[in-house]
């Protein structure tokens, strides 16, 4: 079994003030328990990966990361992600430290995309995740920021390949028109975005059922699909998705 070519399953934790939150269409919050003791029962379960986002607003964010990350690297022997409110090399840098494996950036990467390079020059470009909120808006799929309110001038794919040429290691797409509508994932656009990049893509927004995790692998041919609330509140169990996957012939790490 070739370990690179195993499809990796990624449950997603958006922490704020400490309690992991869960929203549909990123608004009407509600709380989902605490992130390490998640955390913990993911990799237990057999998560490939997992993912962190920090919605905390606040000037303390970095402190509560920081402990956040500690807390995370003491208690799973997975790779993680961390993400939210990274905006400068010295951010990324006191999180790696203290024990995550790859940094997530997102709006402030629009905002500055030289952000990138200098990530990728000082850390390496493995550790660079490139999150990238995406809406439908008339014909054209455009960049959001702010958890999808803000939209902005940049085509998806053209900033999409723009983050790669600069030096990210990975881009973690959510269709904002999917995400918590449990539908399914944008294989359509998922398909589309892949077949165009060199890098790893983590498809984001719209699981539901096992299915749709055999879906986006099957037809997008992404490398990870995340995911959070169905995880979360227990509607589908990793063990037991890995085993459908399995069956449908496609390559998992049981």
């Amino acid at each position: 079994m070739n370990g690179g070519l195993a499809k990796r399953i990624v449950p997603c934790l958006d922490v704020k003030n400490g309690r992991t939150v869960k929203g549909v269409n990123f608004v009407d919050l509600r709380d989902a328990g605490d992130p390490v003791e998640l955390a913990w029962q993911y990799s237990q379960q057999g998560a490939d990966e997992l993912v962190f986002l920090d919605i905390t607003a606040t000037h303390e964010r970095r402190k509560t990361m920081v402990e956040l990350v500690k807390a995370v690297a003491r208690n799973v022997n997975i790779p993680f992600t961390i993400g939210g409110g990274i905006n400068e090399i010295a951010d990324a840098d006191v999180l790696l430290n203290s024990g995550a494996d790859k940094i997530s950036i997102n709006s402030a990467a629009v905002r500055n995309p030289k952000l990138i390079d200098e990530l990728a020059k000082a850390f390496g470009v493995q550790f660079v995740v490139i999150a990238v909120d995406t809406r439908h808006v008339g014909n054209q799929n455009l960049v959001h920021l702010n958890g999808g309110r803000i939209a902005t001038e940049h085509e998806t794919f053209t900033w999409i390949k723009e983050a790669q040429s600069r030096g990210a290691g990975e881009i973690l797409l959510t269709s904002m028109d999917h995400d918590g509508t449990k539908i399914g994932f944008d294989c359509g656009f998922l398909k589309q975005i892949n077949d165009q990049i060199g890098i790893p893509l983590i498809a984001s927004g719209g699981a539901g059922n096992q299915q749709h995790f055999v879906d986006v692998f099957k037809d997008a041919g992404v490398d990870a699909a995340l995911a959070a609330s169905v995880f979360h509140y227990g509607e589908i169990l990793i063990p037991d998705l890995k085993q459908t996957l399995k069956q449908h012939n496609i390559e998992v790490r049981i």
